[in-house]
């Protein structure tokens, strides 16, 4: 692909996703969702998000599942379940398989 290509539909994704972000704040006042579609959208972001949890979690392609990678997300879990900040689940998941796996249970 050539270099001008590449550089048009980069422009073009971040117009697009600039446009699709700042959509939500201009339109919040205008639209008004029912409560059960408001509910709804709220499970499904849980699921979303839970389904990319396993996604990232579980293996692809060489089939081993070592114990550093599920415990750290088992760590991330239950900060993020005891309403802890975002940084400090990232970081602490992040450090908790890093360890495991310096110590050999990859």
């Amino acid at each position: 692909m050539s270099t001008p290509i590449l550089l048009a539909a980069m422009g073009a994704l971040s117009a697009g996703t600039y446009a699709f972000r700042s959509s939500g704040p201009a339109l919040r006042n205008r639209i008004r969702f029912p409560d059960r579609a408001t509910r709804l959208l709220e499970i499904g972001a849980v699921i979303l998000l839970a389904a990319m949890v396993a996604i990232t979690t579980l293996p692809t392609g060489s089939g081993h599942l070592g114990f550093a990678l599920p415990a750290g997300v088992l760590v991330g879990g239950l900060l993020a379940w005891r309403h802890q900040p975002m940084l400090v689940v990232i970081l602490a998941a992040a450090t908790s398989t890093a360890l495991l796996r310096l110590l050999g249970l990859s």
